[in-house]
């Protein structure tokens, strides 16, 4: 015979097994105001993807994800003047 807590367990789990649904993926790409101008230089020279835009003192720190030639992706980061 069941034990209550095994009866209860298995009420617990299944009562919070319900179904919802997925959450829908967002994918935001954000650069700070200083930085976006250096950013889209970076991107542009690069034909990279942005991956952050940080400000660090008077220049800004851009990592960008470039893609190979056959080969795997690879990661950037410049440090370009504001």
């Amino acid at each position: 015979m069941a034990s209550f807590l095994s009866i209860a367990a298995a009420a617990a789990v299944m009562a919070g097994s319900a179904v919802l649904p997925a959450p829908t993926p967002t994918v935001v790409a954000r650069a700070n105001g200083d930085c976006s101008e250096a950013a889209a230089e970076v991107v542009a020279k690069t034909g990279g993807q942005l991956l952050s835009a940080q400000p660090s003192g008077d220049s800004c720190v851009i990592t960008v994800l470039v893609q190979g030639n056959g080969q795997r992706p690879r990661k950037v980061t410049m440090k370009v003047p504001m």
